[in-house]
């Protein structure tokens, strides 16, 4: 099941990567990482905008020591060591496969899952394993399926 949080007041911003890695019991270290359709509120001599590559242990050093609001974005996470060849980028500015009814899969070939930032008003989750997802969703319970976020806009 894939997870959308667009409503909460348990977190000062969307998306606060922090926080969500946190509530999903995932550290940024145990995995690599493939960042695209960056758009943030945070650019320094340690991170740029281009869609990148970049370690665990380089987003986790990036998380701790900056708050940062990623609006639009894109993480992609594969096995530490493991990266694949990117043919295209995946984004989420404009991607309509969120919004079709289907169930969504991560979009990089190897990506285990993805968080994306939309449009700094929900984080989307997809592809997570089940214990993160309940962890997740114990976390922050006004959580929802994409499936039914998707319902309910269409009605």
């Amino acid at each position: 099941m894939n997870l959308i949080l667009e409503r909460t007041d348990r977190v000062p911003f969307f998306t606060d990567m922090r926080a969500t890695l946190h509530a999903l019991g995932i550290s940024a270290s145990d995995f690599d990482w493939y960042l695209s359709d960056i758009e943030t509120d945070y650019y320094g001599e340690d991170f740029s905008p281009q869609d990148q590559w970049i370690t665990g242990v380089e987003l986790r050093r990036l998380l701790e020591c900056n708050e940062s609001q990623f609006i639009w974005a894109v993480f992609s996470a594969v096995p530490v060591g493991h990266r694949p060849t990117v043919l295209a980028a995946p984004y989420i500015e404009g991607n309509p496969d969120f919004w079709t009814g289907s169930e969504v899969r991560p979009q990089l070939q190897g990506a285990v899952f993805e968080i994306s930032c939309w449009d700094s008003s929900a984080t989307i989750l997809v592809g997570l394993p089940e214990a993160a997802q309940k962890r997740f969703l114990a976390a922050f319970p006004e959580t929802d399926s994409l499936q039914n976020a998707i319902l309910r806009r269409a009605g």
